[in-house]
């Protein structure tokens, strides 16, 4: 299998339509590890001010696969994840961190910890995911 490589997860995350409409970047791609992050803007809120949770889960979800992707390639797609919201996201930035926790022939399980992040920097772990990635 190839080296993972940050420049072509970006080209995946661009050839996405949806990654794209919410700005989504990848910042880190190596290792059984991928960080995704994305600015939390007020069209991406729910109706008490906070971050959707639907936003949330979308960034789970691509983390979890792209960090599947370092150790299995690019021919992958979500089996399942679950996903606790442990309070509010609010912040400037969501961080969304994912890490391979077992890589198996058909199956990568992944580990997402969710982070919103503010003006000064500071993160706050806001969500955790776990998810099954398949490898066809």
């Amino acid at each position: 299998m190839d080296i993972p490589d940050l420049e072509l997860a970006q080209k995946i995350l661009a050839a996405q339509p949806f990654s794209v409409l919410l700005g989504t970047r990848i910042t880190e791609f190596a290792d059984g590890r991928a960080t995704l992050e994305l600015d939390i803007r007020d069209e991406l809120r729910q109706q008490n001010g906070f971050l959707h949770g639907g936003v949330l889960g979308y960034a789970a979800d691509n983390a979890l696969t792209f960090a599947a992707g370092t150790v299995a390639g690019d021919r992958l797609l979500t089996s399942g994840f679950t996903i606790d919201y442990l309070r509010p996201a609010d912040g400037r930035t969501l961080r969304a961190h994912a890490r391979v926790v077992r890589a198996g022939r058909t199956r990568v399980v992944c580990r997402c910890d969710l982070f919103t992040v503010d003006a000064q920097g500071a993160q706050t772990l806001c969500a955790a995911a776990q998810g099954s990635i398949a490898v066809s």
